[in-house]
């Protein structure tokens, strides 16, 4: 790599931390003023309309600007040293600080124009760095995201149409309009569509996924603190608009769905950045879910903690897939701990903040998130989705940490001795000290004063109940050598639909029509057949899955009953705290 390409990575990562040191010192005096600046100016007058620029900055928007800045100044640093082998270095840095201003643009913005221009940049440079590697695959991933997003736009722009019907295009003005007003429900309607776009909720969910073709260092920052964030910051920004919306209600239940169908769509992924991709998936199932409960503070709280560790976590698997020579399935790996100890110990960290081990990062907003549930008048449902989705958590996170340290190395033939690099590890231990402190820190910034919650014992310790159950689980299926879970299911053909996302990216691809084509021709294949012929065949299929039934369950599989003992032991004490 050339002179010009260290170049500009040293200037964009010193240009980006020192935004980050002036917005942190701006976000301090903020707060301790209790200042709220909104500026707006002309730009141009005709006639009678006037064209005004404005922007918005309170703790707030500096916060998240810190974190932004500082999260992507990490990651170039980190690139210069990821990407030296790639050609065109110079275009994926330009790519990443437009990403960045984009990112920037919207937290600032309180006009929906400006809000569209940073939202419609993040689509559009999102699509270019998904495609960054130029194969058929890169592409394919790339049309998903960029399509999917889209939606979210249009939504974005009817909210403008609709706007038009008050005199201005900022937001802040009308929000404490009275929410019975039909234009304002409708307005707060497409704003929720949008997010749910931009932070891939059911049903907009496979393109996350799918965005993994980026990439590592593009990964770590989408997921942690832009693109899929955005939706989330908007909502946070409309919340007082949005609050006494019935599609709110809807949301709630959508979010909590995400997050189960993350959790266990995780648990059967064997690609390493899949996996950290609907952990982030299931994450924001949880930031949108509390949202929608009325508790934008406790929303941002974890959107912020979750952004350090997460951008670790995938700067730990581009250590880990550099080692394996470009390798991402986790079952050719295994032992990594004895060749790079010290990413191994920040992914280990990383991965206990992400459980909401005490006392790091995650633990802070995570079981405030779940205590103020347990508090909440909810249903038994989200009350489920909430708890067994933390059970998963622990679950698919300790089924990787087996995978990655405690298994056997299984592939000698593209192992490659890798060395760790001093600038990645540079970068990685800097956010490594603020998953450990950040939980805290934020406690003491965001909430004005300390939240204390009274609950009874059980529920208090409903947390350390679901996550040792889950990481138990966990222990029990990575040790699973024949991968009896997987038989089982698949006998009643769940397997498929739990490891793909509950068919969701067939339905955003090929849509329904697929499904469509395939019943057709299986209804004619079956009408071609005469009834015998056809009876013959069904009864011969229905004898042949019993054969299958009594042959597993004859192989007395210990573990398959002991985890089923498990799950309903845990259903019926769940039952008797609550009833």
């Amino acid at each position: 790599m050339n002179k010009n390409n260290y170049s500009i990575c040293f200037i964009s990562f010193f240009f980006l931390f020192t935004m980050m040191k002036k917005s942190f010192i701006f976000m301090i005096y903020f707060i301790m003023n209790n200042l709220v600046i909104f500026l707006e100016w002309e730009i141009i007058s005709f006639n009678s309309v006037t064209i005004m620029k404005s922007v918005l900055l309170d703790w707030m928007s500096f916060l998240f600007m810190m974190y932004v800045l500082l999260i992507s100044s990490v990651v170039i640093y980190y690139s210069k040293s990821y990407m030296k082998s790639k050609m065109n270095l110079n275009r994926f840095i330009i790519l990443v600080l437009l990403f960045v201003f984009s990112m920037v643009l919207l937290i600032i913005s309180p006009n929906i124009i400006k809000i569209l221009l940073g939202w419609d940049g993040l689509g559009l440079v999102s699509y270019c760095l998904v495609i960054y590697y130029q194969n058929l695959k890169s592409y394919n991933a790339g049309m998903l995201t960029a399509l999917s997003n889209r939606i979210g736009d249009v939504f974005i722009l009817m909210v403008i149409a609709w706007m038009l019907n008050y005199g201005s295009w900022n937001y802040i003005f009308y929000l404490n309009f009275m929410n019975n007003d039909y234009e304002m429900m409708m307005i707060g309607v497409m704003i929720i569509l949008a997010a749910m776009t931009k932070s891939a909720q059911i049903p907009f969910s496979s393109w996350l996924p799918a965005a993994m073709a980026a990439p590592t260092p593009v990964s770590a920052l989408v997921h942690s603190s832009t693109l899929v964030t955005a939706g989330v910051y908007l909502l946070i920004r409309f919340n007082m608009l949005l609050i006494d919306i019935f599609f709110f209600k809807i949301l709630l239940l959508l979010s909590g769905l995400t997050m189960f169908m993350a959790g266990i769509s995780a648990n059967y992924e064997f690609d390493l950045k899949k996996i950290i991709a609907l952990s982030t998936l299931s994450q924001l199932g949880l930031m949108m879910s509390i949202l929608s409960m009325g508790f934008p503070d406790l929303a941002f709280f974890h959107l912020l903690t979750h952004a350090v560790f997460k951008a670790l976590l995938f700067m730990c698997a581009g250590v880990v897939i550099h080692m394996m020579n470009d390798m991402q399935d986790i079952r050719f790996m295994g032992g990594i701990s004895y060749y790079i100890p010290l990413t191994s110990l920040c992914l280990n960290i990383s991965n206990m903040a992400l459980c909401g081990i005490p006392f790091l990062a995650g633990f802070y907003s995570k079981d405030m998130i779940l205590e103020m549930v347990s508090f909440s008048n909810l249903n038994l449902l989200i009350f489920f989705l909430y708890y067994i989705s933390t059970g998963l958590t622990v679950f698919y996170t300790l089924r990787l940490i087996f995978y990655l340290m405690i298994n056997d190395f299984n592939l000698i033939t593209i192992f490659n001795l890798y060395d760790e690099d001093y600038v990645m590890l540079k970068s990685m231990f800097f956010l490594l000290f603020m998953s450990v402190i950040s939980g805290s820190f934020l406690s003491w910034v965001i909430f004005s004063y300390p939240y204390m919650i009274y609950l009874s014992f059980n529920l208090k310790m409903m947390v350390i109940y679901v996550s040792l159950i889950g990481g138990f689980m966990g222990y029990l299926v990575s040790n699973m050598s024949v991968y009896s879970l997987n038989k089982f299911l698949s006998f009643y053909n769940l397997s498929n639909f739990l490891c793909l996302m509950w068919f969701m990216p067939s339905l955003s691809t090929y849509g329904l029509s697929y499904y469509f084509l395939n019943f057709s021709q299986n209804l004619l294949k079956n009408i071609d057949l005469g009834w015998s012929e056809y009876m013959e065949s069904s009864d011969n299929s229905i004898l042949k899955s019993y054969t299958i039934f009594y042959n597993f369950f004859q192989m007395n599989n210990f573990k398959i009953y002991l985890i089923s003992f498990i799950l309903w032991m845990m259903i019926f004490l769940i039952l008797i705290m609550i009833l």
